[in-house]
C-alpha cells in the first residue's frame, strides 16, 4: 500500500464523537514511551502527523487520521502513564475502555511493545484484556534496531511463551518494527490493506 494521504481529523475523549463515516479503523496502543508517535509518523512517512515527546504518556486523546480516504489510524493513549493524576488515569483508562467495546468500526488493534525488555506484566494483562473481549489484535514490536539482530528471535520467543502460558493458545499475529531504519514498514502497511480488500470485496463492513 502506498500513502497518498494522511489527514489529521480529530482528537477527542468521547467515543460518541469520533468519526461517524463507515470506514474501518485500525487503532495503535501501547506502553508509555513504546515508540507510538514515531511508528506512525514512519508509517504515514510524515514526521509531523503523530505528535513525539520525549516525555510518556504525551497522547492524552483518542487521535483519528484519515489515511489515503478510506480509512482511519487511530493513535490511543498509552496504558501505565507517567507523571498524570490518578483521576486523570481513571478518564483516561475509561475512554480507552469504552472506544474498545463501542466503537464498531474498529477492525484491529495494534499492540505496541518495546522489544527491549522482558515479558511486561502490564502488557501481558493488556493484550489478555482484549483477547477476553474479542477484539482482534496484533502486536507490533518496536526499538527492534535498539537491540542485537542475533537476540530479536529470543526476545519474541519469550513473549510467545509468557502468553501460551497465560490465557492464550498460540501467538497472535505480530511484526518487527524500527522506526529510525523503517523495518516493518511495508509488511504492516500491505497486512493491513489486505484486510481492507477482503472488507470491502465481501462489502461485509458496518
Amino acid at each position: 500500500m502506498k500513502i497518498n494521504t494522511a489527514e489529521f481529523v480529530i482528537s477527542n475523549s468521547d467515543v460518541s464523537k469520533c468519526p461517524n463515516e463507515p470506514l474501518p479503523e485500525y487503532a495503535f496502543i501501547g506502553r508509555s514511551n513504546v515508540g507510538k508517535s514515531s511508528l506512525i509518523n514512519m508509517l504515514t512517512n510524515n514526521k509531523n502527523l503523530a505528535k513525539t515527546s520525549g516525555k510518556p504518556g504525551k497522547t492524552q486523546l483518542i487521535n483519528h487520521f484519515k489515511i489515503n480516504s478510506n480509512w482511519f489510524l487511530v493513535d490511543l493513549p498509552g496504558y501505565g502513564y507517567a507523571k498524570v493524576s490518578k483521576k486523570t488515569k481513571s478518564v483516561f483508562q475509561q475512554f480507552i475502555t469504552e472506544y474498545f467495546e463501542k466503537r464498531e468500526q474498529l477492525v484491529l488493534a495494534f499492540v505496541l511493545i518495546d522489544i527491549r525488555h522482558e515479558p511486561q506484566k502490564i502488557d501481558l494483562e493488556f493484550l489478555t484484556y482484549l483477547g477476553e473481549s474479542g477484539i482482534p489484535l496484533s502486536i507490533i514490536f518496536t526499538k527492534a534496531d535498539k537491540v542485537p539482530r542475533s537476540k530479536v528471535n529470543n526476545l519474541v520467543a519469550s513473549y510467545k511463551k509468557a502468553l501460551l502460558e497465560g490465557e492464550w493458545e498460540e501467538m497472535p499475529p505480530y511484526f518487527i518494527t524500527s522506526s529510525e531504519t523503517e523495518l516493518g514498514r511495508d509488511t504492516i502497511l500491505e497486512y493491513i490493506d489486505q484486510i481492507n480488500k477482503d472488507i470491502f470485496k465481501n462489502d461485509s463492513f458496518i
